[in-house]
């Protein structure tokens, strides 16, 4: 059996020379499918050597068909087993190795007591060594997430503070599209991390029946090869996956925690739940929100009076980053343009709001000026009132 451990070996090392399972910006990658047949095939050739390695050699002197049974057996174990242990934090692999390291030494010390003791027994020893390994690795695998590596320094803190730079981006984000004119300014840095179930979700979008989600989709994947072909941007797009967890929100943020990153969204709730897992999260309504011009009460402002508000004699108007500007006794000058002084602001969830006041003998004051100016002979005289005027000026 030796020689197939060495085939396995071989064939880890193989795998590991192969393209990598992430996709990154403007670099050309194999497909993901492509990849996934390389992995088959390897798992195919490892299986099949030890297959035929063990018909070959015969282990413990069994019949030559069942020791290749045996070894077909042992090739799928160790396949699973590989599959299983890919999912696997780094933290949980140390806890584990450390916990059956020390079931292993807590056993050798309780054989050695129970053999002066009962020098009879050669099973007992066995079964206590094969208990204080599997809980040592199941107990150390469970508190793996507990060990802070950033503080063991070394290649474990420059893998914590690398992991601190990626950026996971969520389907809500893409699809609204800001997320581009954000990274085109070179405010974002690290890795943006785009999960294949989230590019699984935009193709659903953009394969419905529906035409708004349709487009929609379309504009996210336009929007997902735009950042890919930013030349300053580093994408990845991984392939790991929860099946156990239905709702992809629920797979952001146990990606998030693998990662050890933050989640990019707008969405509202997504926002709540990650916060609620301890995962940090970078909403990008809150920096549009954050971005807005600061208006204090008193200020004087022009907008333009768009329609009318909910209560008596309010006119409503809209900021160009679209804050929504309510003025009382701006009723009667809608869809004009009017300067107003800012009687409060309100910062809510959804947004600001600034409140004003429209004050008509500013108006009247502003009219009266214009009217008050006298009229020369240079400029535009109109049809009816020309008399008037000519003798105005001529006494």
């Amino acid at each position: 059996m030796p020689f197939g451990i060495q085939c396995y070996t071989l064939g880890a090392e193989f795998r590991r020379i192969l393209p990598g399972q992430q996709l990154s910006g403007h670099r050309n990658h194999p497909k993901g499918g492509a990849l996934l047949l390389d992995l088959v095939v390897v798992r195919f050739i490892f299986v099949a050597v030890l297959t035929v390695s063990a018909f070959t050699l015969r282990p413990f002197g069994l019949d030559p068909w069942v020791s290749a049974v045996g070894g077909l057996l042992l090739g799928a174990s160790i396949i699973f087993f590989e599959i299983r242990l890919e999912k696997v934090s780094l933290k949980r692999l140390i806890g584990a190795a450390v916990g059956s390291v020390l079931g292993i030494i807590g056993a050798v010390l309780m054989s050695v007591v129970l053999e002066r003791a009962l020098p009879q027994q050669t099973f007992l020893p066995i079964g206590i060594l094969l208990l204080m390994t599997y809980v040592g690795l199941i107990v150390g695998a469970q508190k793996g997430d507990m060990l802070n590596l950033a503080a063991l320094g070394g290649i474990f803190g420059g893998e914590k503070s690398s992991k601190k730079s990626h950026k996971i981006l969520d389907t809500s984000v893409i699809i609204d599209g800001r997320i581009a004119d954000i990274a085109e300014t070179g405010f974002l840095d690290g890795v943006l991390v785009i999960p294949q179930f989230v590019l699984r979700e935009l193709q659903l979008v953009a394969d419905s029946a529906d035409s708004m989600k349709r487009n929609r989709g379309r504009r996210g994947l336009d929007i997902l090869q735009r950042i890919q072909k930013m030349a300053h941007l580093n994408v990845q797009i991984v392939e790991q996956d929860f099946p156990q967890v239905r709702e992809v929100d629920m797979k952001l943020i146990e990606l998030a925690k693998i990662y050890d990153c933050k989640v990019v969204t707008n969405d509202f709730n997504l926002n709540k739940v990650a916060q609620l897992h301890g995962v940090e999260v970078l909403n990008i309504n809150e920096l549009a929100n954050s971005l807005k011009p600061i208006v204090l009460p008193g200020e004087t402002m022009r907008v333009f009076i768009l329609k009318e508000g909910k209560e008596y004699n309010q006119g409503v108007a809209y900021l160009d980053d679209g804050t929504m500007v309510v003025v009382d006794n701006a009723k009667r000058m809608i869809s004009k343009t009017i300067d107003i002084s800012v009687t409060s602001v309100l910062q809510t969830t959804a947004g600001k709001m600034i409140f004003g006041k429209y004050d008509e003998r500013m108006y009247a004051a502003a009219g009266a000026e214009k009217h008050d100016k006298p009229v020369r002979r240079s400029d535009p005289q109109p049809a009816g009132g020309l008399g008037v005027e000519k003798t105005t000026i001529e006494s």
